[in-house]
């Protein structure tokens, strides 16, 4: 799958430039095979710099070859600031209380997320007959190619700053970036494909807030159990709603059922450990709370297409 660079994305003067590698302050990029693959540059911004929040949904279909079709979000963002020492917006920037902090850099940043169709495959199953355009388009059925520019809603800019300014490493820090990719991948369909159009949540009880803060509340409970299966009888309790509610809220909220969010997320987590950590396929199945390797490969091939040994064997050749 083509990787392209987007350093260039910024907006200066209404003119797209080339962000110069002198400026920049800190790069991050990760690669999953047949996965995601996704970079952070963050750039001391200029005095002459006028930028504009904006983000893209590039869509890219190749009819002869399948393996180049990918989906790229990329986004540019201005206004976040850095801190050299804690490489990261600190307590004291986010708060407005070191106007006088040597360390204290404002930012451009630039993102970009690359998803592969066998990565979006888990969001294209309840959409295989490919009505609208969103459907078509997270199933690959949408012929041409093209790339739609837009300004970064509330919820999106929210999510690239827990991004930006995250403290969790290893692990924990790969749970937390899946989740966090998915979000945006999940708003921008609704922002770059979609019509604008009010929120009109289908469950009553979801209009309440407190409500709503429940349904948000247990994914970041089902993210702190992913090597710890939770059942939705304890979820539910732990977040003080029925279990019928919450089925029903996290379907209407996150676009997904708890079970596929889940399993989505536990299977990324596992091509990490697979890929990144090295880790064998019995210390996967074992980490990740599998009373069997076979029930695991079984739930890896599900999500994936392919087994957990399969995965080591294609990387071991990528890489030679």
């Amino acid at each position: 799958m083509h990787h392209p660079n987007h350093n260039n994305f910024g907006l200066i003067n209404n003119e797209a430039v080339m962000l110069s590698e002198d400026y920049l302050l800190q790069h991050i990029e990760k690669n999953i095979p047949g996965s995601l693959h996704y970079t952070i540059n963050r750039y001391q911004k200029q005095p002459n710099w006028n930028i504009e929040n904006k983000g893209a949904f590039v869509y890219h279909f190749d009819k002869n070859d399948a393996k180049e079709n990918f989906i790229e979000l990329r986004f540019c963002v201005a206004g976040n600031f850095y801190c050299r020492e804690k490489q990261m917006e600190c307590d004291f920037c986010k708060f407005n209380q070191s106007a006088h902090c040597s360390e204290k850099i404002e930012t451009v940043d630039v993102l970009s997320f690359i998803f592969s169709p066998a990565y979006l495959q888990q969001f294209a199953k309840a959409n295989k007959n490919a009505q609208n355009l969103t459907e078509q388009v997270v199933n690959f059925k949408h012929e041409e190619s093209f790339t739609k520019i837009v300004p970064i809603c509330n919820k999106t800019t929210s999510v690239i700053q827990a991004l930006l300014n995250h403290n969790y490493t290893g692990t924990q820090e790969n749970i937390f970036i899946n989740a966090q990719t998915q979000m945006i991948l999940l708003y921008s369909t609704e922002n770059m494909l979609e019509e604008k159009k009010e929120v009109v949540y289908h469950f009553k009880f979801l209009n309440n807030e407190e409500d709503r803060e429940k349904i948000i509340k247990s994914r970041e409970i089902l993210l702190q159990h992913i090597c710890n299966p939770i059942t939705i009888k304890s979820l539910s309790r732990k977040v003080a709603i029925n279990e019928c509610y919450l089925k029903k809220g996290f379907k209407e909220i996150f676009g997904t059922t708890i079970f596929d969010f889940y399993q989505g997320q536990r299977m990324e987590h596992a091509k990490y450990l697979l890929y990144e950590k090295g880790f064998t396929v019995t210390e996967v199945s074992a980490s990740l709370g599998y009373s069997s390797i076979s029930h695991f490969s079984t739930a890896f091939k599900n999500h994936t297409g392919i087994k957990p040994c399969e995965l080591l064997l294609k990387t071991t050749f990528s890489s030679k």
